[in-house]
């Protein structure tokens, strides 16, 4: 913390305190509710980021915000999520992509030099979002080991084997990827255990082949798609997954979000897992940038905003806002470390027409954007300088810099996996008067 602190005031950041009790605004985690007893039936809610705040300082006219700050957000818990944590948020005035991401590289080479010794490359490789889904089935892939996945759709229907072609005729996807001399450290147990390791990922199941001393030989491919798979489809899976005696080769077929989903999963149990290939310091940062504005939410049957609805949509793209929402990129951008997001933030959106517009596409009325969020609309309106900025996650920054196996390790006072302070036995329940005092009743 002293070295970020250090790096920001060299940069001329302002450090600026934002409230913790604030109103509650949708599109985000689950807030924690806060009862006011002054205002009977009335609600704080707790912020899970100063987002808001800071926008509201780039239009006052602070050039550059800081803030370590403490966030809270009521959702499931696991290794790297507690309810309460630590951020460092910044925000900057007049400024694109490229002067983010330059400050967001300067303060991880500052602090990685400072509290490791470690000296880190300048600049961090970048991946546009599509690039990163395609070869590696995450918006946060780990380069610590290869294994890209590689789209063999075009090749299914010709491949002899009718999972395959009917997932294309399905208008899914079929891609691959290859466990390069795997072959003697995956037995078959170990293979039956990924297969229902996918399942539990909602695949169908996991076709794999296993190659032997000559790839040549039909024999020496042996796995419950290799028998199906004609010899003209083998010769020419071979030269795209570049197949040599010891490989094994995993196979989805599915929608493509589930076949990223379940691919990429593979790719890190066997990278980290099975074959340890990734080391703890071989520090493979990485930014993943033009993420989609909009995710389709099958639950709510409507589109949701991918980061926050105030993030700026690509001009060229603001067109198919009203008529294509799911094809519009966004200016976002992510820093990722080893598989771990540890940072991300956007271009923000500064007039009202573009606002209204992405708002529109999320189904939000101009009453309902108002009533939600009409203090930063009423900002807005009165002429925001373009603005941009980003969060860094501090407990996980800690976590991978001491490689710890969660984020828990690395607080001082953390909660359980459910939430719960085992010391001070918490959360509680309150007496009848406190309740009445809240004009809280209960049933």
């Amino acid at each position: 913390m002293q070295s970020a602190r250090r790096f920001f005031d060299a940069n001329s950041f302002v450090e600026v305190e934002t409230p913790a009790l604030c109103k509650y605004t949708p599109g985000g985690a689950r807030n924690f509710l806060v009862p006011s007893r002054l205002h009977q039936g009335q609600f704080y809610a707790l912020a899970e980021s100063p987002q808001l705040f800071k926008q509201l300082l780039m239009v006052a006219g602070y050039d550059r915000y800081v803030q370590i700050a403490k966030c809270f957000r009521d959702e499931d818990l696991r290794n790297d999520r507690q309810p309460e944590f630590t951020q460092i948020d910044l925000e900057m005035s007049f400024i694109d992509m490229e002067d983010i991401m330059g400050i967001g590289e300067g303060m991880a080479r500052t602090l990685w030099k400072e509290v490791l010794g470690v000296e880190l490359p300048k600049p961090f490789r970048r991946m546009t979002w599509t690039e990163a889904m395609d070869s590696y089935g995450s918006d946060k892939p780990d380069l610590r080991f290869g294994m890209p996945i590689i789209d063999l759709t075009d090749w299914a229907p010709t491949s002899g084997f009718s999972v395959f072609q009917k997932a294309v005729e399905a208008k899914g996807v079929v891609r691959a990827l290859n466990a390069k001399k795997a072959n003697e450290l995956l037995s078959r147990r170990t293979l039956d255990t990924l297969t229902e390791f996918a399942k539990g990922l909602g695949a169908k199941g996991l076709a794999w082949i296993k190659i032997g001393a000559d790839p040549s030989k039909a024999e020496d491919w042996q796995g419950p798609a290799a028998k199906n798979i004609t010899p003209e489809a083998r010769a020419e899976l071979g030269r795209r997954l570049g197949v040599e005696a010891g490989d094994v080769l995993f196979f989805g077929a599915d929608s493509y979000k589930g076949v990223c989903t379940v691919l990429g999963a593979v790719r890190n149990e066997l990278g980290r897992n099975l074959l340890k290939l990734a080391k703890w310091d071989d520090w493979q940062f990485l930014w993943i940038h033009s993420a989609p504005l909009y995710e389709w939410s099958e639950e709510s049957h409507a589109f949701v905003a991918n980061h926050h609805p105030f993030t700026s949509p690509y001009a060229e793209h603001v067109g198919l806002l009203s008529t294509d929402p799911g094809k519009v990129l966004s200016k976002s951008y992510d820093m990722v470390l080893n598989g771990n997001e540890i940072g991300g933030g956007s271009i923000r959106i500064h007039d009202a027409a573009t606002q209204g517009a992405v708002f529109k596409a999320l189904g939000i009325s101009e009453e309902e954007a108002q009533k939600k969020f009409g203090f930063l609309l009423h900002a807005l309106s009165f002429g925001a300088p373009p603005h941009g900025g980003m969060a860094f996650g501090l407990d996980r920054l800690i976590m991978l810099m001491t490689d710890a196996e969660s984020i828990r390790d690395v607080i001082a006072y953390p909660k359980t996996q459910r939430g719960r302070d085992e010391m001070l036995d918490c959360p509680t329940p309150v007496s009848d008067r406190q309740l009445k005092d809240l004009h809280i009743v209960t049933c």
